[in-house]
């Protein structure tokens, strides 16, 4: 880190820190732009090997090389927080990013999913990541590269399908229920009740029949990668390992992806702010730092190109700076702390502020062409929200197994209003039969709405 910086950043701490910022201790270093490159694309310093970053990293090059996409840090919640700054930026950019990060830093240390996902997960996901990384290394060593591959794609293709609600060490079902006596015809309703009552000795063993064998699941089962690891007939141990790292770290991922509009726009207002006060930047320095925040928080993809894409920090810092002028910083602290993306976009865009920042919702022919749309502010609501419903994925869950050892699972198409596209599947089904080593089925309906099962694998 560049002397200058250096002394900047313990000055913009302690200001951030006076204006009420709470937060775990923040590690911050300058990397040069190619690691931050991978950092993006990988979500993490270290991570599992996959082809998948390898496409990643080409559209994330392609967008930065059209002037779609800069990268100016990444920071990683936990105690302590990590941040990574570009070594090639100037300094005013790179005082602006550690304001930035500061505000990162409070949102991810008071937000009730944020400090629920950490509980979980820990506070040290980077090296839990380097952990795992390294142990799918071992893994190749041992079983070769192709066999690990195809876990990978299995458990990466269902990254999105965990159950947050859930905790990560969660039991298994039980193997068998145990049913309740049938009252006999002539005794009182009262008193069938009351034997079934605990304490009451040997009379007790009377109240219910022998143990049944359960159904597993009990209920429909969100948590895919959950449910195959601990219940794959076949899976070796290190092919549970694999599933269960995915899943803690997409226990890690989830909160990001769920408040990135309420946690970019309340670092944006933050080093706005911070910056503002920050009587001891000298005043060219300040200047170009509020230009580069400036370019943060404009609504255009690229120079004046209008976007269809929702920009983040933009809608983020204008809905962030308006509720702390008509509220206060202490009720913006508690909708921060409370709220998700969901409830942050549908209780306080309005209509007015919907107008202010031009949004739109528009459709987009087949040939390409866009149309904006006439609607209101519901429609809005959804056209911004939708993408990110259910982590961006379908929602789906294990429905049965069946006793051939079949899985059956079952898409819940009427809650996310849209069929499978039945080829793109199909392919996600090879991908569970390769570690089930039995028969998978789905029932959903295709794109127009008709009932379909599809199966990968012979019954037996």
């Amino acid at each position: 880190m560049t002397q200058s910086l250096a002394d900047y950043v313990p000055r913009i701490e302690d200001l951030g820190k006076e204006l009420g910022l709470r937060y775990h201790p923040v590690e911050f270093e300058l990397v040069p732009p190619s690691f931050m490159m991978e950092v993006a694309v990988y979500g993490l310093p270290v991570r599992m090997p996959h082809w998948s970053f390898g496409v990643r990293w080409i559209y994330q090059m392609v967008q930065h090389k059209m002037g779609n996409s800069k990268i100016f840090e990444v920071v990683f919640p936990g105690n302590p927080n990590r941040a990574y700054l570009v070594n090639s930026n100037g300094i005013h950019e790179n005082s602006l990013v550690v304001a930035h990060v500061l505000g990162h830093a409070d949102f991810s240390h008071n937000n009730l999913l944020f400090v629920n996902s950490q509980r979980e997960a820990g506070y040290h996901i980077v090296e839990q990541a380097a952990a795992h990384a390294h142990r799918i290394e071992q893994a190749i060593e041992e079983v070769g590269a192709k066999r690990v591959e195809e876990v990978l794609d299995a458990a990466l293709a269902l990254e999105q399908h965990i159950d947050t609600r859930s905790p990560i060490n969660r039991p298994h079902f039980p193997t068998t229920v145990q049913k309740p006596r049938k009252p006999e015809a002539d005794e009182p309703a009262f008193m069938g009740r009351f034997q079934q009552l605990p304490g009451q000795g040997g009379e007790a063993e009377k109240t219910s029949e022998a143990p049944q064998r359960a159904k597993i699941p009990p209920q429909p089962e969100a948590d895919l990668l959950w449910f195959i690891a601990h219940y794959g007939p076949d899976m070796e141990d290190w092919e549970r390992d694999i599933f269960l790292a995915v899943r803690e770290e997409s226990y890690y991922f989830q909160p990001v992806f769920n408040c990135q509009i309420m946690n970019e726009g309340w670092a944006c207002y933050w080093h706005a702010r911070i910056l503002r006060e920050a009587d001891f930047l000298p005043d060219e320095l300040y200047l170009d730092a509020m230009k580069t925040h400036s370019d943060v928080v404009r609504p255009y993809a690229a120079e004046k190109q209008v976007a269809l894409a929702v920009n983040p920090y933009h809608l983020g810092f204008h809905i962030w700076t308006k509720l702390i002028q008509e509220r206060g910083v202490e009720a913006a602290r508690r909708i921060m702390e409370e709220e998700d993306d969901f409830g942050f976009v549908r209780n306080y865009l309005d209509p007015e502020l919907a107008r202010d920042l031009d949004l739109f919702v528009y459709q987009a022919g087949r040939d390409g062409e866009v149309r904006v749309k006439e609607s209101n502010i519901d429609q809005l609501y959804e056209a911004i929200l939708a993408p990110k419903y259910n982590f961006g994925a379908p929602r789906v869950f294990v429905d049965a197994i069946k006793s051939d050892g079949s899985l059956v699972l079952v898409h819940d198409h009427s809650t996310d209003g849209r069929g499978l596209e039945p080829n793109h599947a199909r392919h996600v089904l090879g991908y569970i039969h390769r570690v089930w080593r039995r028969p998978v089925c789905i029932n959903t309906v295709d794109m127009k709405g008709e009932a379909q099962t599809l199966q990968v694998g012979r019954a037996a």
